[in-house]
């Protein structure tokens, strides 16, 4: 178990370091721009999947954990510590970069609070697009890599597409974080806490409603 613990949390810290230090570093340097702090977000996902997925399935994100255990395809009594270990390696990203990029900035809202996700409209819209958002991706997951009749060996490259494609068109309305480890790890190092209970409630519900579709519609197909 340990073992998979050890991928959860390295993979999350891996995800929201190359993440979210794109996001601060463009602030800083204004070096990479929108396009590539999405494709950042999709390539990082892509090699991680390809690295961990046979270790620990390769979550990096609570709503997926718990989307899979609703399911009945995730032994109830890991969810704790997986989401635990994701949240982990999310703090701990953020703090490397506070401190690896605290040089380069004397407040942290220059850096987009540590590169949070925060609305950049009204709360219920951007509750919307994270609720859809995770859904999309949670769709793709299952269909990619739940699915009895699916090439698996592409749910790597199909995830991290979704994840870039996601990122690229709602981010600047949402952050698009389909993923509350993600938007946790910067909320709590800033301190900027605000609205960060819409990136945990919508992005659960987005996958935990994608999963209950899947087992209706899809997986009968098995």
């Amino acid at each position: 178990m340990y073992k998979k613990l050890t991928a959860e949390l390295l993979g999350t810290f891996i995800l929201v370091f190359a993440g979210t230090g794109a996001i601060m570093i463009n602030d800083i340097a204004q070096a990479i721009g929108h396009v590539g702090i999405a494709l950042t977000f999709g390539f990082v996902i892509v090699a991680l999947i390809y690295s961990f997925a046979h270790v620990s399935g390769a979550h990096f994100n609570p709503a997926v954990t718990l989307a899979f255990w609703s399911m009945g395809e995730f032994n109830k009594r890991n969810v704790i510590p997986y989401i635990a270990a994701q949240v982990t390696g999310a703090v701990l990203a953020s703090l490397c970069l506070l401190f690896l990029l605290s040089e380069n900035f004397s407040n942290v809202s220059e850096v987009s609070y540590l590169g949070a996700t925060i609305p950049s409209g009204s709360v219920s819209q951007s509750f919307g697009f994270e609720l859809i958002l995770t859904f999309i991706l949670m769709i793709v997951i299952c269909s990619s890599a739940v699915h009895g009749k699916a090439t698996k060996d592409f749910a790597g490259l199909a995830i991290g597409l979704t994840v870039g494609l996601e990122s690229m068109f709602a981010g600047p309305i949402t952050g698009a974080s389909m993923n509350p480890a993600r938007s946790i790890g910067p909320a709590i190092v800033s301190g900027n806490l605000e609205h960060l209970w819409v990136y945990i409630v919508a992005t659960c519900l987005g996958a935990m409603l994608a999963s209950m579709v899947f087992l209706r519609v899809f997986k009968s197909d098995n």
